[in-house]
């Protein structure tokens, strides 16, 4: 098929960068929008606005019967859905395609089975992904538990099978706290996602997250586009990412994303996907898989010259890879600030009016963001503003490009990240490379 009109099922920065790439394929886009962000630039720029319902969330962006209303009235071909919201929903997946509408994303079955976080490794072991010891399932019996935890080896770490973001989480350092830990975790499992199911993994002490990017054409054929070290995280949310990760060889690369790219092919995966890896003393531990386009996808796209977007829609119009593994070249070095409405020091967010905005230019560097001066920065949603991105021959001369475009971004109205990442930025141990998943809110602590 060809996708001449693409209802764009997300709002702010990523559905501005849907909209770019629809534009430059020649695609006319329909934005569906809250009555909160009626005056957000992507509503501004697409050819069709449809107004969903109100501010909040669940009566705009994740009511499902008003977007597929909004792509009937306007005779959509597909839909994106851009990430979080519906991005990883397998049941609006299915009802967009039981209406005739082409979903630009992974086939409905793939992305339930990866959003369960239980079958998600049964799957992923079964392809041949490299997994935490842990329990192969649910687990709720306490003796099972600990002959598990006991052949793993405390720590363990008890998780929410349909978790996120931290909820549902416990770690466990001997047999006795078990019981009360596992019944925490699923009271909290309970009332976060109305599922108390937990299971069990080995706790890896100060691992690196590193997640390799995959694409499918649906019919057997997979790549990888290498991997994205996303280690600088609070509370679980990734604050900086960087590609190609500064810990990893090249035969640790090219070993892990071989493995990736059979597993997505014998999977018969389509479109992007993310697997993300707990690494810890040169091993590789399955964490979960995205079945979407990730934040950070921008990075992958300065070190490899494909854009990821296009190759979305390219895939959901049934074409194939537009590049094989053999054509595919890593140069470079890319990092992605995000830029977040929150006070530099609390987090507390901080919504507001623009009353200054000036992005950074130059060579290589990237700003994705639906900022402008006077637009309201509502506070019903995520409080990321902006993606800075930033390309360079080398990680140093990255880092100092980066520097040169935190000095010069303007944005006022507002508290932001930006003094965060511009004092990251002068941390030996980050300039070396040297830091975990733990690194950077043991760092927040210090610097108070």
């Amino acid at each position: 098929m060809t996708i001449e009109k693409l209802l764009i099922a997300n709002r702010g920065e990523i559905a501005l960068r849907i909209h770019r790439a629809c534009h430059e394929m020649g695609i006319k886009t329909v934005a569906v929008h809250s009555t909160a962000d009626a005056d957000a630039m992507h509503v501004r720029l697409a050819d069709e606005a449809i107004c969903i319902g109100p501010p909040a969330a669940r009566d705009s962006y994740l009511n499902i019967a008003a977007i597929i209303s909004a792509a009937e009235i306007s005779g959509a071909d597909a839909i994106h859905p851009g990430y979080g919201f519906l991005s990883e929903n397998a049941k609006f997946a299915e009802i967009v395609e039981a209406h005739g509408i082409a979903f630009v994303g992974p086939k409905p079955e793939h992305i339930r089975t990866m959003g369960d976080k239980i079958e998600a490794k049964r799957t992923a072991g079964a392809l041949g992904l490299p997994l935490v010891p842990g329990s192969d399932g649910a687990i709720s019996d306490l003796e099972e538990a600990k002959a598990i935890a006991e052949k793993a080896g405390y720590p363990v770490i008890i998780k929410a099978a349909s978790g996120g973001g931290g909820r549902g989480m416990k770690v466990c350092t001997s047999p006795d706290e078990l019981e009360t830990l596992m019944q925490q975790a699923g009271s909290e499992a309970k009332a976060a996602f109305g599922d108390a199911t937990v299971y069990l993994e080995k706790y890896l002490g100060n691992p690196r997250h590193i997640e390799i990017q995959v694409f499918g054409d649906g019919n057997g054929n997979a790549i990888h586009l290498g991997e994205r070290d996303c280690s600088l995280q609070r509370r679980h949310q990734k604050v900086l990412e960087e590609a190609p990760s500064p810990i990893l060889s090249q035969a640790d690369r090219e070993r892990i994303g071989g493995v990736c790219a059979k597993a997505m092919a014998d999977m018969g995966y389509r479109g992007a996907g993310t697997i993300e890896f707990l690494w810890e003393d040169g091993e590789f531990y399955f964490i979960e898989m995205n079945t979407r386009l990730q934040v950070e996808h921008p990075v992958t796209e300065m070190i490899t010259g494909v854009d990821l977007v296009r190759e979305q829609i390219r895939i959901a119009e049934g074409k194939p890879l537009s590049v094989a593994q053999e054509d595919l070249r890593f140069t470079g070095h890319a990092i992605e600030c995000r830029i977040n409405a929150e006070d530099p020091r609390t987090f507390a967010p901080s919504p507001g009016t623009v009353t200054r905005y000036h992005v950074p230019g130059g060579m290589h560097v990237r700003v994705d963001s639906g900022l402008y001066q006077g637009y309201k920065v509502p506070p019903y949603y995520d409080s990321m503003i902006g993606k800075l991105i930033v390309y360079g021959r080398t990680r140093e001369g990255c880092i100092m490009r980066l520097k040169r475009a935190l000095q010069e971004y303007v944005i006022e109205g507002m508290k932001t990240t930006i003094p965060l990442h511009q004092a990251l930025l002068e941390d030996p141990q980050f300039l070396n490379g040297d830091y975990t998943i733990k690194w950077l809110e043991d760092w927040l602590a210090r610097e108070g």
